[in-house]
């Protein structure tokens, strides 16, 4: 005979477990609320002549005390010198967008198919690690190479007794270098991602193709891109809304801030730094983050309206 337990004494465990596990996720709460949220009142200095106190004001006193200047901000981001940096932001962007997709797959589809563990797992390590590297490290291991005196590639110019290339001052060649600095850096971290959603299918799928007579071509074709599809659709749509975003340590330590270099080196970050710099305006620097996340937002739900009008299961909402 089964005795049911009273309703009281149910209700009293599941709210305890809720009571429990509300306090594991608060921590993670806190810090979203503190670092995330409670900052997004800053996005005023936008739209105010904010000044920097000159004695022990409270901040969000001085914030009421500025004045309001309206969209003054932003004009500096849409003048004829900034042409160029917008395209070069976007530029960049997309191209590795692209790129990053098929070299990370890539990967992660010929890193699948090694039988011994040991060489895929050194494979992981060295392809991973350039991730958690400054780009100030980078940038001395790229001036070693290209160093105008007594760079490792200067001295194999002169070696073979061609022209030395001024790579510091020749614009031309480092929309090349850039890409295959952020690839290098970059294209290990996406390559883990993929190669874990990999590891997740059921092996038994291939060997069902393989006594089908399949070949590793159809069964990646069939098996494996079907399943990294929804992954593949999250990391595009996440990696369109920072298309107007730059990485500031690429852009800036790796040219060695090289004024010839600005053409192909200038981006909206740089830009915003360089204009910080010069004029000490704080409304103008949080204009300039407040439009790029805006940008980026409004082209993640352009992105994922497209999705899910082409396939509702792999949006991401």
């Amino acid at each position: 005979m089964t005795v049911n337990k009273p309703v009281s004494l149910r209700h009293s465990r599941s709210g305890s477990k809720t009571f429990w596990l509300t306090t594991m996720m608060l921590p993670a709460t806190i810090w979203l609320l503190l670092i995330r949220y409670l900052p997004m009142f800053g996005i005023m200095m936008s739209f105010l002549d904010y000044k920097l106190p000159t004695r022990k004001v409270p901040f969000p006193l001085n914030l009421l005390e500025s004045p309001w200047v309206g969209l003054k901000n932003f004009q500096f981001l849409f003048t004829s010198e900034s042409l160029t940096m917008i395209r070069n932001t976007i530029g960049y962007n997309a191209l590795w967008i692209v790129l990053g997709l098929l070299i990370s797959v890539s990967f992660a589809i010929m890193m699948s198919e090694l039988t011994r563990k040991f060489l895929a797992k050194t494979y992981q390590t060295m392809m991973f690690f350039p991730y958690f590297l400054s780009w100030v490290v980078v940038s001395y291991f790229l001036f070693a190479f290209l160093d105008p005196t007594n760079g490792m590639i200067v001295r194999a110019q002169r070696a073979a007794g061609v022209n030395v290339i001024d790579w510091y001052n020749s614009p031309g060649y480092w929309p090349y270098i850039l890409t295959i600095c952020s690839m290098w850096k970059n294209t290990g971290y996406s390559t883990v991602l993929y190669l874990s959603a990999i590891t997740g299918i059921d092996r038994s799928q291939y060997e069902a193709a393989a006594v089908d007579g399949a070949t590793k071509w159809q069964q990646m074709i069939h098996i494996t891109l079907p399943h990294l599809k929804p992954m593949i659709i999250i990391l595009l749509i996440m990696n369109i809304g920072k298309i107007f975003n730059a990485d500031f340590g690429l852009f800036w330590s790796v040219p060695m801030n090289s004024a010839p270099l600005f053409p192909v080196t200038q981006v909206v970050d740089t830009y915003v730094y360089r204009a910080y710099t010069s004029t000490g305006n704080v409304g103008m620097s949080t204009a300039a983050g407040f439009l790029q996340n805006l940008v980026g937002f409004i082209c993640i739900m352009i992105a994922n309206g497209v999705v899910r009008r082409l396939d509702a299961d792999s949006s991401l909402f």
